[in-house]
Parts: C-alpha cells; structure tokens; sequence
C-alpha cells in the first residue's frame, strides 16, 4: 500500500473512532479512489454513510464490499437488510438480504434474530416464532432470542413453562445486566399478560434495575439539565414561525410521549388511499443534531437558513418513501422539536397524541428503552419528564393553536367521530378502510406492533388501577391525583 493511501486509511480510521461520519466518509471515498480492491474499507464507508443518513450510497458502498470479497459476508448482508427495513421501509428487500446473510451463515443469531423481527413487524407471528426457535437452536439460553420468543407465545397462567423458563433464566447468576434486563423484561411482560399483577410490577422493578446497572453514568437522569433543556427550547422559539408564500404544509407530523398511541394513529391514517405511513423517521432529530447550537441558535436562524433545512428534510423524505401522496412522520419525541417543525413548515399538520397519565408512564416503565431515555427507568423520574413535557407542549400549544390533541382514551372508547375529526383535520376525505387498520399489510416498526394488528380494544385505558398500590409516590409526584 502506497504512502498515501496508508495515511488515509489512518485518518479514516481516527475519524470514525472520533465519531465524525461525514469527514470519515470522506476520507474513506478519497482512499477507495486510489486503491479500489479494499473490501473492508468498503464496509466502513457503507457505516459511515449509513450514519449521516446517505441510506443508498451506503448500499452501494456494501454491493462493493460483497463484490470485492468483504471478510465477513453476513454482517455486510445484515447491514443491508436493516437499512431496507429501518430506513428505506422494503421489507421484502430486506427479507432478502437477511435470507442471503443465513445462507452465508444459517445459524448466527444476529440475522436469525432480525429475521423474527421483520416478520414481527409484518404481522407474521409463526414466521417469527420459527425465527426465534432457531436461534435458540443454535444459541441455546440465548437471552434476547429467549425473550422475544415468550413474548410472542400464548399463556396459559402464571405457572405456564414460559414464565417458569424465564423466570429460571433471569435468576442465572452468570447473566450479563443487559441480558438481566432483557428477560426481566419479557418476565413482567409475560406475568402481567396472566394477571399476576404484583409479581410483574416486582419483574419490571428488577428489570429497570439491571438496566441502570448495565451503564450506570449514561443511565442518570438529571432533573434540573432536562428543565434547563426546556427552558433553552421555550426561549429559542418565543413566538410562532413566520409564515411563508409557497411552503407546502410537509407531512402529517405525529408526535407526543412513547406510548400514547402514535402508532395507532398512524396505523388508521395509513388506511387512507392517499397515505403512506413514514413511520419513526429520524429526520426532524438528525437536523438538530446538525444545527450548530440549537436550539438557541434557532432564535435568529435566517429564511435562508430555514429553507436549507427544509430542502433537507424533503429530500430525505422523498428517499426514505419516494413518490408518496401525502406521508405520515410518527417520531413521538418530536414533541421537543415542534419549534423546528413549525419554523420549517409553517403550515405543518402536527397530531399530538395524548393519554392517562399514570398509564402512559407505566408504559414506558414496562419497555425496555435505550438507555439515552434514562427518565423511563424511574416511575418518578417519568413523572417529572411527565411535568416537564407538559410545559412544553404548553407553550407550543399557546404558539400553534391548530395543534390537533388527540386523546387515545377517547379514541377507544368511540372511535368513530375522532376519526372523522382526524380525517377531516388532515384534509382527508373518509374512507371506510380506516377503520380495518388492523388489517393493513405495511410493517409496523413499534413496542406495540401485535397491538396495532388487532381491533380497537379498551383493556389498555385505565390499566394503571392494575397496580394502583405501588404508584403512591409516582402520583404525588405528577402532583394530581391522576383519577382519569
């Protein structure tokens, strides 16, 4: 290897440990310029693109490392599979790519493991038990193939096999926390489903638990950073956006706590002729995280720098779900970034999805949550992030008064007219099919994917009185009652 090309390949190397995916990029196209025949240095470039949002040159860049002989097949072949599910919304690419990556490798569980969640994602159940079953095969014990298994079988009380061979893995002494996490979760899962409501809450505590001490520092919550962070939102975004001549209204934005039925939202609206579901897009987040500053410098962003972000934001809409009518972006933490939104499309359609209180955090305690969103391994942490959530959306709300709530209680318990008013909201004539989402055939990428493939059902509203006993201080941290 040349001179050169040795000194690139160092510095693409930095540069990717650094965290610096665009200048790595970069440096890695610069290398494959003057030496071609490096497969693995393909494959870098494929990750690094894949990291600044770039989803097709990234599969261009693991065609070549496939071609060129990549050390390690499969994983290129997975790669590409996640960013057929993930990013582009292919399933049936992504089938195929997972597919080739077993043929390389039948038996690695990684693949075996994506494979089940694509087929959980399109509603097929036996396939992906059959996925599941075949990673334990190969991985006997393996404790996530272990836990997404249970969750997906039919019990028949708290003395069921299922809970008891959960309940024997978790207890392992040898087990790693994640793992410790991953099945204590399932546990809860699984106890909560045959009405053991008091073992689920003691499974669910265990496992926030050995969540936080996977990564104890990345786990912390800081209370007073996150009002801080507030704060800073509230004061880069004082009035509303000015408006523009000429700036299509963008997608139907949909947006509020994890669990307060985002998807199910989306799920009805992506019954219309006329919508594709975007699903969790991470546009709106990625354009943050780019802005120099923000969000403080929002406050004197100029209509040039605004119509750079926009410009943005619609090309990596049209590459993400090409040629679509009208597109729905259910990404429910862009409660937080509403200021961007509206300062991007002024005549944006954001819903705003609402829910019980004590429900909704009790959802998210129950789900095992990257541990970036360290409130959720605390019911009273969740509480607070409760508080601050709802100052916000206070004033994003006193700004854009056509914010459309939309209560998830409401919606269940007579769904109908807050479909209608849905509908009509979006500017969308009514179709009967919204009604049958749970028929639709499109992946459902969510915590909540088997509930979205079944009718409308009430048994989630109110779920909080289930164990009404352990939430005391949670209540009177939310500082109400919370009787709704």
């Amino acid at each position: 290897m040349t001179e050169a090309a040795e000194a690139l390949m160092a510095l693409a190397s930095r540069l990717r440990a650094a965290g610096r995916a665009d200048e790595a990029a970069q440096a890695y196209r610069q290398l494959l310029a003057i030496r071609p025949d490096l497969p693995d240095s393909w494959f870098n470039l494929a990750l690094m693109e894949r990291q600044c949002g770039r989803f097709e040159a990234a599969l261009k860049a693991y065609d070549e490392a496939l071609r060129r002989g990549v050390s390690g097949p499969e994983e290129a072949w997975l790669n590409r599979g996640v960013i057929h599910a993930d990013d582009l919304g292919r399933p049936d690419l992504a089938l195929a790519d997972l597919e080739a990556a077993l043929a390389v490798a039948p038996d690695w569980p990684p693949a075996l493991l994506n494979l089940g969640n694509l087929h959980e994602d399109m509603g097929r159940r036996d396939e992906a038990a059959a996925a599941y079953a075949r990673a334990l095969a190969a991985a006997p014990g393996h404790p996530v193939a272990l836990a997404r298994a249970a969750g997906l079988a039919r019990l028949t009380g708290p003395e069921d096999p299922v809970i008891a061979d959960l309940r024997s893995a978790v207890d392992r002494p040898d087990l790693h926390p994640d793992d410790r996490a991953e099945l204590g979760f399932a546990l809860g899962r699984a106890l909560d489903q045959v009405g053991a409501f008091d073992d689920a809450f003691a499974a669910y505590a265990a496992a926030n638990a050995a969540s936080r001490a996977a990564d104890p520092e990345r786990a912390r919550y800081d209370r007073g950073a996150h009002e801080r962070f507030i704060d800073s939102l509230i004061a880069a975004f004082p009035g509303p956006a000015t408006p523009a001549d000429g700036v299509e209204a963008g997608p139907i934005f949909i947006c509020g706590l994890f669990r307060s039925g985002s998807t199910l939202i989306e799920q009805i609206l992506s019954g219309h002729s006329r919508v594709t579901g975007g699903g969790e897009l991470g546009l709106v987040p990625g354009l943050a995280r780019a802005i120099a500053g923000y969000p403080l410098t929002m406050a004197t962003a100029g209509p040039d720098a605004i119509a750079q972000l926009r410009g943005l934001y619609l090309g990596g809409l049209e590459t993400a779900r090409p040629g679509a009518d009208v597109v729905t972006d259910k990404r429910p933490d862009n409660f937080l970034r509403i200021g961007l939104i509206k300062a991007m499309f002024p005549n944006a359609r954001i819903v705003h999805t609402v829910r019980q209180p004590l429900d909704v955090i009790l959802s998210n305690w129950f789900l095992h949550l990257d541990r970036s969103m360290a409130h959720a391994l605390d019911l009273e942490d969740l509480a607070h992030w409760h508080g601050q959530y709802e100052r916000l959306m206070a004033h994003w709300k006193a700004l854009y008064p056509d914010i459309l709530d939309l209560d998830y209680d409401a919606l269940v318990l007579e769904p109908r007219p807050a479909v209608e008013r849905l509908l009509a909201w979006c500017g969308l004539d009514w179709e009967e099919a919204v009604l049958d989402f749970h028929k639709a055939a499109a992946p459902v990428r969510t915590a909540s994917v088997w509930q979205v493939r079944e009718p409308l059902y009430r048994r989630s509203s109110g779920r909080w009185r289930n164990y009404e006993r352990h939430l005391d201080g949670v209540r009177a941290a939310l500082g109400t009652d919370s009787q709704g």
